[in-house]
C-alpha cells in the first residue's frame, strides 16, 4: 500500500504519537509511508517522533504553514505532493490536517481519504466546517466510543463508515523507566507527588487543581504537585505557583521522557473538560501509577475497570480532591491500582494491536 499520513504538526502529542508508530509498523510490514505535516517542524528538542520516523526511513515534508490564513497556498501546495507521490490512500488527523489534507486530497485525485476524529470538541464553527468535510471521506476513524458518539450527533457521520481504534501505548518504555531524584527540583526525594501533564490550556481544567492546592499540597507535610507542560495559560500558571511557594508546586517545561517523572509520582490527576483518548492516561498507566481523571471521553474507556476509585465528574473539584487524597494518604491502595492499570495497559491497549486495525482497515477500504 501506499499511504500518506497528513497531519497539522509534529510537535509532542497524542495524534503525532499516534501516527509515528501507525506509521512505523505499516513501513516495517513493507508499506510505502509518506508523512505530511502542514506546519514547520518542531524545534530540535521536541523533535522526537520527527526523528523516529526519518531514523525508520520514513520522509517528513513540512508545508511550514502555520497559519490558518495559509489554507488556500497550504491545500495547493499538498496536493501537488500528493500528486507526486499517488497515494492509495490518505489519513489525516486532526481538525486542520482534516480539513486541508481532505481536500487536497481531492485535488490530487486520491479516492480514499481516511479522517481521524481526536477529540469530542463541540466548538461550533469547527463542527460546522468538519460536518461538511466528512462527507467527502470515505472513512472516520475515532478514538474512543464516545468520540464516535459525538461524531455521529456532531459531524453527521454514519455507522457503517466509522471506526473506533484507541490508541496504544508501549508499556515496557513507561514501566521500565528509572524515576527522576526530586531533589534535582528542589524537593526532598521522599516527596509525595501529584503530578498533571499536558497542556497549560483552559480545557485541561487547571482551576480545580489551583482551588485544592491546600488539600493537594498543604503547607509544611511531604506533599507536592507538580505540572509539565506548555501553553497559553503557563504566564498565568506561573505567576500562581510562586504565590504558592516551589516547595509546594512548580510548573516545568515539556519533558521528552515523562515517563521518568511519571515514575517519580503517586497519582496523576487529569481534570480535563473535554478529551477523546487521553495519551497521558494511557502512559500513567503504562508506568503502574493510579488515575484521578474528570469523566470525560476516552478516560471513562481507559478507567472503567476501576472507575469508583478513579474518575469524577468533570468540574467537580472537591471530589477530584477525595479521590486523590486516598491515593496520597494509602501507598498500598495506590500501589495496587497502579498495578490494575498497567495490566489494562498491557492487555488491551498495545502498539501492534493498533497498527494491525489501522492496516486491516486500510486494506478493507482499498479492496472495495
Amino acid at each position: 500500500m501506499r499511504i500518506a499520513f497528513v497531519i497539522t504538526e509534529l510537535n509532542p502529542g497524542g495524534a503525532e504519537r499516534c501516527l509515528s508508530e501507525i506509521a512505523i509498523g505499516l513501513a516495517d510490514q513493507g508499506d510505502h509511508v509518506r508523512v505530511y505535516s502542514i506546519g514547520s517542524p518542531p524545534l530540535p528538542e521536541k523533535a522526537i517522533f520527527a526523528d523516529r520516523l526519518c531514523s525508520h526511513g520514513i520522509s517528513v515534508t513540512y508545508l511550514n504553514l502555520d497559519s490558518a490564513w495559509h489554507f488556500i497556498r497550504a491545500r495547493r501546495e499538498l496536493a501537488k505532493l500528493l500528486r507526486s507521490f499517488q497515494p492509495s490512500l490518505v489519513q489525516t488527523f486532526l481538525f486542520h490536517a482534516n480539513v486541508i489534507g481532505t481536500m487536497a486530497a481531492i485535488d490530487a485525485g486520491v479516492d480514499v481519504r481516511v479522517g481521524g476524529i481526536r477529540v469530542a470538541e463541540a466548538n461550533r464553527i469547527r463542527c460546522q466546517i468538519e460536518r461538511r468535510l466528512v462527507k467527502k471521506m470515505k472513512h472516520v476513524v475515532c478514538v474512543s466510543e464516545e468520540v464516535k458518539r459525538f461524531s455521529h450527533r456532531y459531524l453527521g457521520t454514519q455507522a457503517a463508515s466509522t471506526s473506533v481504534i484507541p490508541n496504544a501505548v508501549d508499556v515496557p518504555t513507561f514501566s521500565t523507566a528509572h524515576p527522576v531524584a526530586l531533589h534535582t527540583i528542589g524537593w526532598d526525594d521522599d516527596s509525595v507527588v501529584t503530578l498533571f501533564v499536558g497542556r497549560m490550556h483552559p480545557q485541561k481544567g487547571l482551576e480545580l487543581l489551583q482551588e485544592q492546592i491546600d488539600t493537594l499540597a498543604p503547607a509544611g507535610s511531604q506533599r507536592r504537585m507538580l505540572l509539565i507542560g506548555e501553553g497559553p495559560l503557563e504566564t498565568e500558571i506561573d505567576e500562581w505557583t510562586q504565590q504558592v511557594g516551589h516547595d509546594r508546586v512548580q510548573r516545568l517545561p515539556w519533558h521528552a521522557n515523562i515517563a521518568a517523572w511519571m515514575r517519580a509520582s503517586r497519582v496523576l490527576v487529569l481534570p480535563s473538560r473535554y478529551e477523546g483518548m487521553p495519551n497521558v492516561v494511557l502512559e500513567a498507566m503504562a508506568a503502574g501509577l493510579p488515575v484521578v481523571s474528570s469523566n470525560v471521553e476516552g478516560s471513562s474507556t481507559l478507567l472503567a475497570h476501576a472507575a469508583e476509585d478513579q474518575l469524577f465528574e468533570s468540574g467537580d473539584s472537591e471530589m477530584m480532591a477525595q479521590r486523590v487524597t486516598r491515593f496520597l494518604e494509602d501507598v498500598d491502595f495506590a500501589r495496587e491500582l497502579g498495578q490494575q492499570n498497567q495490566a489494562r495497559a498491557r492487555t488491551d491497549f498495545s502498539i501492534p494491536t493498533m497498527i494491525d486495525r489501522y492496516r486491516t482497515l486500510y486494506r478493507d477500504l482499498l479492496n472495495q
